[in-house]
C-alpha cells in the first residue's frame, strides 16, 4: 500500500477513535480537518444527503441522543485505489449503546442496541470529498419489536467480524495481491450475470469462486446464510428470480472496487440497476418498476476463494422507489405500543 493510502487510512482510523470515545468536541474538530468544505455525505434512507459541515448535527447528534453512551466498533478498514485511480477507504462495524430515547421514530428498548454500518470515504488531496454510507436501520426496528416488512428468509443475528481477526490491518500490503483479490471478485460477479441468459445455475460457477464453507452476511430483511445451498435458498434464487435483468444497465450505475491484501470492497451510489419483474422479492409483488440498489460490500478471500462476504443494501430506499413508506408503517406500529421506561428510570420514579 502506498503512503497516500496509508495516510488516508490513518485519518479515518483517527475519526473512528473519536467516535469510539464519542467526545463531541473531538469529533467536530476531526471532521473539520478531515472533510473538504464542499464534501457531500450520502447516507441511506431516510437520513439522505447531508452537507459535510452539517454531518455531526444531522447524523451523529441524533444518534447520541437516542444512545447516550454510544460508541463505534470497527471490524474492517481497507484503503486503496479504485479501478479509475480514485482514493477510497472503506469501514464496516457497529454503533453500540443503550437505546434510551426514540431514534427516527423507532421506540427505545432500554437495552443495549447495535446499528451495523458500511461507510466509504473518497479522498482527494488528503481530505474526504465524498461519503457513501449505509446504516442498517431495519436492524434497529427488529431489536425494538416494530418490524414493518416481510420476514427474512436468512438468519438474523449480530453479524461477526472476520474469522481471521485481521480486518483492521490486513497482513499483506502488496499491490499485486490486492489486484488479484479484486479481479477474483469482479470475475465472480461477471459469472453471476451470465444467469439466466446463458444457461442455468451452473453458468455462475459458484465452486470456482466461493469457499465450500463461505458465510454470506446480508442486511436485516434478507439475513445471513452459509454455504452454496444456504446462499441460493435464502438470497440468490429469490433475488435473481425477481430481477433477472440485473447487471444489464451499466450506464445507470457507478461502482468503485478496491482491495487490500485478501480483502475487497465495493461501493456505489447506486451500483446496481434492474427491473422488479419476476415473482417478487422480500414479499413485494412484481411491479415492473425499474429500481436501483445501493449495495456496499466487503469480501475476504482465503486460499484463493471467497470465505466471507459482508453485504449491506439500502432496502428502505428500494421500498421508497416503489412507493412504499416503510418508515410510516413502522411509526404506526410504534404508536400503538406503550413505551416502557428503562429499569433505572422506573426506580428513579
Amino acid at each position: 500500500m502506498s503512503s497516500v493510502h496509508q495516510h488516508n487510512k490513518s485519518a479515518i482510523k483517527a475519526l473512528c477513535k473519536t467516535l469510539y470515545d464519542f467526545d463531541e468536541q473531538a469529533i467536530r474538530h476531526t471532521l473539520l480537518k478531515l472533510l473538504r468544505a464542499d464534501a457531500v455525505c450520502h447516507f441511506s434512507h431516510p437520513l439522505g444527503d447531508v452537507p459535510g459541515n452539517e454531518l455531526f448535527d444531522e447524523v451523529f447528534a441524533p444518534l447520541a441522543t437516542a444512545l447516550p453512551d454510544v460508541e463505534r466498533r470497527d471490524v474492517i478498514c481497507l484503503a486503496g485505489p479504485d479501478q479509475h485511480g480514485a482514493e477510497w477507504v472503506g469501514c464496516a462495524g457497529h454503533y453500540v449503546g443503550r437505546f434510551m430515547t426514540p431514534y427516527l421514530g423507532i421506540p427505545p428498548t432500554g437495552h443495549i442496541a447495535h446499528i451495523r454500518f458500511h461507510e466509504f470515504f473518497r479522498f482527494c488531496g488528503g481530505q474526504v470529498t465524498e461519503i457513501q454510507a449505509i446504516w442498517d436501520l431495519p436492524e434497529v426496528m427488529m431489536q425494538a419489536g416494530v418490524w414493518p416488512m416481510g420476514p427474512s428468509l436468512g438468519r438474523e443475528w449480530h453479524v461477526p467480524a472476520p474469522a481471521s481477526q485481521d480486518g483492521l490491518q490486513p497482513p499483506s500490503t502488496r499491490t499485486e495481491e490486492a489486484s488479484a483479490s479484486v479481479q477474483h471478485v469482479v470475475d465472480m460477479l461477471t459469472a453471476m450475470q451470465r444467469y439466466p441468459s446463458e444457461g442455468g445455475a451452473e453458468v455462475m460457477e459458484l465452486d470456482k469462486f466461493w469457499h465450500p464453507k463461505f458465510n454470506w452476511y446480508g442486511p436485516s430483511g434478507i439475513g445471513s446464510a452459509r454455504g452454496a445451498d444456504g446462499f441460493r435458498n435464502w438470497h440468490q434464487t429469490p433475488f435473481l428470480n425477481a430481477m433477472p435483468d440485473r447487471g444489464k444497465y451499466p450506464d445507470q450505475t457507478d461502482p468503485h472496487f478496491f482491495g487490500e491484501g485478501a480483502y475487497v470492497a465495493v461501493t456505489g451510489w447506486p451500483n446496481m440497476a434492474q427491473t422488479l419483474s419476476g415473482d417478487g422479492w422480500l414479499g413485494i409483488a412484481p411491479t415492473g418498476r425499474e429500481i436501483t440498489l445501493r449495495s456496499l460490500d466487503f469480501w475476504r478471500l482465503e486460499d484463493g476463494l471467497i470465505r466471507e462476504n459482508w453485504v449491506l443494501v439500502d432496502l428502505l430506499d428500494m421500498w421508497a422507489q416503489i412507493g412504499v413508506d416503510v418508515m410510516g408503517r413502522m411509526h404506526q406500529l410504534a404508536s400503538v405500543r406503550p413505551i416502557i421506561p428503562a429499569p433505572h428510570q422506573q426506580e428513579a420514579g
